[in-house]
């Protein structure tokens, strides 16, 4: 069970809140997330987040090669070196507010030859099993993704982070992203598969008949949360859980992305209960399974655009809107200050 964030400082936070020069509740969800970073910090004002880091974990999954996705998983190689050459989207979105990017290999089906020897440090395997037909991992793979991203984690906040995100990167990740969220919620396919890259309604039907027959594969083994990521995720995945436990038992904030980031969110509070008060929603994405996790864990978006794009993109959009919450807390005359 991982300690919540400091209830004191959240009370304290809640109080200075009240006691703003302005309407009651007039900030809305400024307010909540600069209470919850007050917590986060155990500081009251929070401090400002001037080292916000991004780590984008890479994989290939079986399963995209058959049909869950309108791009072939080749997209997946090409995009790390987009992300290392600092031209795809969420490296516009990461200059434009102040946020270090990352980019790491955990299971793409690629050598990567000439980049970073970094890049591939934690490199797991060369893509996922389909998760329909066999486990995406083995169990000591399952444990190097989780311990690798944990790892990572470790490396961002020595470094200095004072707010973590993750990325991901990997075609057709969407599929055994909705199978953990079905796995973790109980549900069936129909009300978790979404259209990922943007299929057709025939290709989404395929894609909702290939996450059930993963989950009755996998049998009651998704009462595990581990074996779930064995039998149902992937290496970049399981990485991506690892590192948002490891932040949230380091007591680091961390604002979540799209439908892979709360997937491995739910994944991590089902590992260690409690981790889920560390994490922060960035924004909502189209994805249903997502909506879904972000309601089981009490989490509601900051915002709401429309997104699909992955990367870590939409909680890079967001970030503004924690620091705004830092400012008003911080800088917002109190009302016994005021004369008259």
């Amino acid at each position: 069970m991982i300690a919540p964030p400091r209830p004191e400082a959240a009370a304290s936070a809640q109080e200075r809140l009240a006691a703003l020069a302005t309407p009651p509740g007039a900030l809305g969800r400024l307010g909540d997330l600069a209470v919850w970073l007050s917590a986060c910090q155990d500081a009251v004002p929070p401090r400002e987040l001037t080292n916000v880091r991004l780590v984008i974990f890479a994989g290939d999954h079986g399963v995209a090669r058959h049909g869950v996705s309108a791009f072939p998983p080749e997209i997946t190689a090409a995009m790390v070196r987009t992300f290392l050459a600092g031209k795809a989207g969420v490296n516009a979105l990461a200059s434009a507010h102040g946020v270090a990017v990352r980019v790491l290999d955990l299971g793409v089906d690629d050598d990567l030859d000439g980049v970073p020897d970094d890049v591939r440090r934690f490199k797991v395997r060369r893509s996922s099993g389909a998760i329909h037909l066999e486990d995406a991992l083995t169990a000591e793979e399952t444990r190097a993704a989780l311990e690798a991203g944990a790892a990572v984690a470790g490396e961002e906040i020595d470094a200095g982070a004072d707010l973590l995100i993750s990325g991901d990167m990997g075609i057709g990740n969407t599929t055994p992203a909705a199978a953990l969220v079905a796995a973790g919620l109980g549900l069936p396919a129909r009300e978790v598969t979404g259209r990922g890259t943007g299929v057709d309604s025939m290709t989404l039907a395929h894609k909702e008949q290939l996450i059930d027959r993963a989950l009755a594969r996998a049998g009651d083994r998704t009462d595990d949360p581990v074996e779930t990521l064995t039998a149902l995720g992937s290496a970049d995945l399981a990485a991506s859980t690892g590192y948002l436990l490891e932040a949230a038992r380091q007591g680091v904030p961390v604002l979540l992305d799209g439908l892979m980031a709360v997937a491995c969110a739910l994944t991590a509070d089902r590992i260690d209960p409690g981790a889920a008060a560390w994490f922060a929603a960035g924004h909502r994405s189209t994805e249903p399974a997502q909506t879904l996790a972000l309601a089981k864990m009490g989490l509601e978006p900051a915002l709401d655009l429309g997104m699909r794009l992955g990367e870590g993109s939409g909680a890079v959009a967001a970030v503004p809107v924690l620091r705004s919450a830092v400012a008003v807390l911080r800088d917002v005359a109190l009302l016994s200050e005021l004369g008259g």
